[in-house]
């Protein structure tokens, strides 16, 4: 009876020790003092994403490519009849007609290399890259007229026209801005691009003429002195210098490799007579320092 008597107190002692602590314990939860120390060994996740440094990769892409010709053909009918009364009276550029634009479309693949500069979540960057295209076009016509000069010569006469560009590769330096949302990191970019063609713009001129000799009278016909004659040319590894804009997203899968999606638009200046815009969505898988 009397151990019985002991735990009893003791049990009584302890429950009166809880009920005086626990109106401090719930004034430190009002206050928001009360503090809890983490597990030994708990693990935490940092979700952030260092995108800084040098970065290389390579994709592939669907691109369309618009060719847009230009007065190249009409100059080079004025200059084929230079120097001739047919040219000197009648306008040999204004019978050819502005050639429709072109299109050639398909895969294109690319190689890219860069390096970031982070600013907080702000990202400024350079980048370069290299494509290759293939895209082409090739438009062909032929126009023959009579027209009597003022001297009474009759002129038959033709043009066979040929306008083409290829497009085989070009390369692009641009600078990119984006803001890091995670593993995330949308970007924008602007710059400059070079482009390698295979260029075609040429006439093929016949001039068949009929009058009369002025000295004997007799009825003289004949392709003219000089005819046919063929201007322009076909050109290889001709350089073209344009513009580029575009944007899209890199994803980190880890700390040193991420995936990207994108948009570029490229407008290539004239080119023997031939402008030239590119637009390409691609993805690609990087590799980053």
């Amino acid at each position: 009876m009397r151990i019985r008597s002991i735990a009893l107190m003791l049990g009584h002692t302890a429950l009166a020790n809880s009920l005086l602590a626990a109106p401090t314990l719930a004034a430190d939860y009002l206050r928001g003092t009360q503090t809890f120390e983490a597990p030994q060994g708990a693990v935490t996740f940092d979700r952030g994403i260092n995108w800084s440094g040098f970065y290389f990769g390579g994709g592939a892409g669907v691109s369309e490519t618009k060719f847009t010709p230009g007065n190249g053909l009409q100059d080079l009918a004025r200059f084929a009849y230079r120097n001739t009364l047919l040219g000197a009276e009648y306008d040999m550029g204004a019978l050819l007609n502005n050639l429709p634009d072109k299109r050639d479309s398909g895969a294109t693949y690319f190689g890219f290399a860069g390096y970031n500069v982070m600013f907080g979540d702000a990202m400024l960057g350079f980048e370069a890259d290299y494509t290759r295209s293939g895209h082409e076009y090739r438009l062909g016509d032929y126009i023959a007229r009579r027209a009597v000069t003022s001297n009474g010569t009759v002129n038959d006469f033709s043009l066979t026209t040929n306008q083409g560009a290829k497009l085989d590769d070009y390369a692009t330096a641009r600078l990119r801005m984006g803001w890091a949302v995670g593993s995330f990191m949308p970007f924008a970019t602007v710059g400059g691009a070079v482009g390698r063609f295979n260029t075609t713009s040429t006439i093929t001129a016949t001039n068949y003429i009929t009058q009369l000799n002025p000295v004997t009278g007799v009825l003289e016909q004949g392709q003219a002195a000089g005819y046919p004659l063929i201007v322009g040319a076909t050109k290889k590894n001709v350089y073209g210098f344009g513009l580029t804009v575009g944007g899209g997203i890199d994803w980190a899968l880890t700390e040193n490799m991420f995936l990207r999606g994108e948009y570029q638009l490229i407008r290539f200046a004239d080119v023997e007579g031939t402008t030239t815009t590119v637009n390409t969505a691609r993805a690609a898988l990087a590799v980053k320092f």
